[in-house]
């Protein structure tokens, strides 16, 4: 599962139906782009860029589409033009691996230092880019207490309030009109929000996973899914495995 083709051609002023949430008594909104918008502090969160995963791959000797970088790019360039945040938090596995910053190319090097102007902008490091953000605007750091929540990349164990991590790349499938339909999504029971990957070529872990068991409570847990220009919020029990 991935977004390569479906937004890349969406304008800023688009207009797109958010998810109003509550992640332990602070509100957010959660963006069909798969951005989480906090409008009392005006922090936007991002989770799972991997940046850079064509060229890690060609590293390699792989094939990969090439394009993911600059795609990926391109949407949260709409979600900063969209919201004007003052602060942009990226959620760890910002890049595919630990060299793709260091050899970021320059035209998208230039687009994140555009995207930074004028606003704080933090790296939060994750299992494939441990070392931090290299040569870029912000600062690079392993964990964030801000706004009464806590910002890292891998969720602890058990139930944590106010935790809002990446990582897991939560999915979820629905039956529609007797077809099933799997999407990325947010994943919340209001004490503690996993973040969809943003990343164009990232895959999925359907919420059923055994990696996502004990981190929510199932009774409240809501998937709010991704769509083209909406947010289709269904519970826990709804959803199809």
């Amino acid at each position: 599962m991935n977004r390569i083709t479906s937004y890349r051609d969406i304008a800023a002023d688009t207009p797109s139906q958010t998810a109003e949430i509550g992640i332990h008594g602070v509100a957010a909104l959660c963006d069909p782009l798969g951005g989480l918008f906090v409008p009392e502090d005006r922090i936007l969160v991002v989770s799972d860029l991997h940046l850079e995963k064509g060229a890690a791959f060609a590293r390699r000797g792989q094939l990969h589409p090439p394009y993911d970088t600059l795609a990926t790019l391109r949407l949260l360039q709409i979600l900063i033009e969209r919201y004007a945040p003052k602060t942009v938090i990226s959620l760890g596995d910002n890049f595919h691996d630990r060299k793709g910053s260091s050899l970021l190319p320059p035209l998208f090097r230039q687009s994140i230092q555009e995207m930074a102007k004028g606003r704080d902008w933090l790296w939060v490091n994750g299992n494939h880019d441990p070392d931090g953000a290299v040569g870029l605007p912000g600062s690079s750091i392993d964990e964030l207490h801000y706004a009464g929540l806590v910002f890292r990349h891998e969720p602890k164990n058990g139930q944590v309030h106010g935790e809002v991590a990446g990582h897991l790349h939560p999915a979820a499938v629905v039956r529609r009109r007797e077809k099933s339909v799997r999407r990325a999504c947010f994943a919340t029971d209001g004490a503690r929000l996993i973040m969809p990957a943003f990343g164009v070529t990232t895959g999925g872990l359907d919420l059923r996973h055994a990696a996502m068991h004990g981190l929510f409570d199932k009774t409240r847990l809501v998937a709010h899914m991704l769509g083209r220009d909406r947010i289709y919020s269904v519970r826990f029990g709804n959803l199809i495995g």
